[in-house]
């Protein structure tokens, strides 16, 4: 197949999905160490690939390759395709010599007596490149470690049960998340997969092929483009077990109820047209959390950053971009750190943005919140002034651009933290991420308050002095909604993926940073060597470094560190 397959009739799909039905059974009888194989391939052709497909992402996106912020492509691209592909592989090798994949990953207790694995780091290469990061998974309360020891493989526990063909509907705004969708329904489910790309994303076609030719080979995966007639095909079609998609809210209601006024009166009436079962990842409204403490100013400038890069990263179009930041209402420090918040925003990179619809969603936010938004420089959108009864749009709607919210709320110590969580978990749709900054010597004051504080966000990922998406790079953490989401309420999305520990009755992931980058890490007493994250937006050497660390994953070697840090410190 080549990139023309956007333009295939339905006949050619016919025949498309009637060799995936006989893949379905050939994978049946595919053995783990074979299986384990063609992930471990994928994982090299994803890193042999990645410079081609940071050019057609780029591309895609309209963006220079040359650009600093190309180093978000290497990134968020290749990079977690090959980490999460050698998981996995290393995942189902496990179960072929008779193990669990947890057995090597260290069990905790996490608040509320349940258990958790501590998935990151997983290797003395995590602990020296990202020095600092930890991720813990928590499990579902009355999940014992004996029953998640047993469960983790998930449908690799039983391989010859064929789970039939799914349609994964592919994002359109990180070049990764199609791939990894598609490994995980195949290895986590067993059901073989027809991808269709977002036409935005069309430019990925070759390079996506080519690093999923294993299992294209075994007839486990093909990968097709076109426009939404082609995907309401492939959702309608018989041979269609199952459907997944990453998108919105909105695109999921009309795939299980119908599009327009017929739709919403369906689901108001809970008529599903939708015969098949469908899991999700929507996205929603996420927030970050200041816990309030006196930060020095190069504190200020740094956080503020930090929650710049939240918002700005890949132009705004990120379903855990931050939207809502959550302050202190009585912070002295609270107009130094907005000051600094905008001149963050209006000093990140300018960029064309590549998602239809941008600017009419900029107007809109803007027009919804008259006397609180304002206009920055590269025509980003910042509200502040709102308070948590303020019913703002920006509270329900996903702007998916470079619109950022400030709300204020009332309280101090345990009295704000109650507040906070009650605004974010009650007010803000969907619950697939939150972020919370907070100084070291806080957490230590508040001790146990601040463990239930994390508790009590009902989010899929909770990041604490980080940003959720590196809870999306690691490959081992469960990336989806907070569990109870139903398809009349999808809220973030049905269902997790990525995972590939292949672990199961997850609730959330937990990833925990260091508050200050090094050398001034050490005055808060954490032990990092961590500088500026490479994937801040202003980072000066994002590109280098992400390039740098795909090769690393090549092939890992204490002689590349050297040129890694380098690059890192420069930025």
């Amino acid at each position: 197949m080549t990139a023309e397959l956007a333009f295939i009739d339905y006949e050619a799909l016919e025949a498309e999905l009637g060799e995936l039905q006989s893949g379905a059974s050939r994978w049946s009888r595919t053995s783990l160490a074979e299986r384990a194989d063609l992930l471990a391939q994928v994982a090299s052709l994803a890193i042999e690939t990645a410079p081609g497909w940071v050019a057609a992402a780029c591309r895609a996106k309209h963006l220079p390759v040359e650009s600093t912020l190309a180093g978000e492509e290497w990134l968020s691209g290749p990079y977690p395709v090959a980490m999460n592909a050698a998981t996995l592989a290393h995942s189902i090798q496990s179960l072929a010599a008779g193990k669990s994949p947890l057995d090597d990953v260290p069990m905790e207790t996490a608040p509320g007596g349940r258990q958790a694995a501590k998935v990151f780091p997983g290797s003395i290469w995590d602990r020296l490149l990202l020095s600092g990061f930890e991720a813990r998974v928590w499990f579902q309360p009355g999940v014992t470690k004996e029953s998640a020891h047993r469960l983790a493989g998930l449908a690799q526990r039983d391989p010859d049960l064929a789970g039939g063909i799914s349609v994964v509907l592919g994002a359109g705004n990180i070049a990764s998340i199609a791939v990894l969708d598609t490994l995980y329904e195949l290895v986590a489910h067993n059901r073989v997969v027809i991808l269709k790309l977002n036409p935005i994303l069309d430019e990925l076609f070759d390079p996506i092929q080519k690093v999923l030719e294993p299992l294209i080979s075994v007839n486990a995966v093909r990968v097709v483009t076109g426009d939404a007639g082609i995907g309401g095909f492939l959702v309608d079609h018989p041979a269609v077990n199952h459907v997944h998609i990453t998108g919105s809210a909105s695109s999921h209601d009309a795939i299980v109820y119908g599009a327009g006024e017929e739709g919403a009166r369906r689901k108001a009436d809970n008529e599903r047209t939708l015969s098949k079962t469908i899991t999700s990842e929507l996205g929603g409204v996420s927030p970050t959390i200041v816990i309030p403490d006196k930060w020095s100013n190069r504190d200020i400038k740094f956080q503020a950053e930090h929650v710049a890069t939240q918002r700005l990263h890949n132009s705004g179009h990120n379903c855990i971009a931050t939207q809502v930041v959550v302050i202190p209402a009585n912070w002295p420090m609270k107009e130094r750190f907005l000051e600094r918040l905008r001149t963050e925003i209006e000093a990140a990179p300018g960029r064309e943005s590549f998602y239809p619809g941008t600017s009419g969603r900029l107007h809109d936010a803007v027009a919804a919140h008259p006397g609180f938004a304002l206009k920055c420089d590269n025509d980003r959108v910042l509200i502040q002034g709102l308070s948590p009864d303020s019913r703002a749009d920006a509270f329900k709607v996903e702007y998916f651009s470079s619109v950022l919210a400030v709300v204020e709320v009332p309280g101090t110590g345990e009295d704000y933290l109650t507040g906070a969580a009650a605004f974010v978990n009650n007010q803000l749709t969907g619950t697939l991420g939150a972020n919370v900054l907070v100084h070291p010597k806080v957490v230590r004051k508040l001790g146990g308050a601040f463990e239930s504080f994390v508790e009590s966000l009902h989010y899929g990922t909770v990041a604490v002095n980080a940003w959720t998406a590196v809870g999306y790079l690691t490959a081992a953490a469960p990336w989806g909604g907070f569990p109870g989401a139903t398809l009349d309420n999808v809220q973030s999305g049905i269902g997790i993926v990525h995972n590939a520990l292949l672990l199961a009755e997850t609730e959330r992931t937990v990833v925990k940073g260091p508050f200050r980058p090094f050398p001034r890490s050490v005055a808060t007493g954490q032990m990092t060597i961590a500088p500026k994250p490479a994937w801040f937006v202003r980072n000066r050497t994002s590109a280098g470094t992400g390039r740098l660390l795909v090769r690393f994953v090549a092939k890992p070697s204490a002689a590349k560190l050297p040129r890694i840090f380098a690059s890192a410190l420069r930025g």
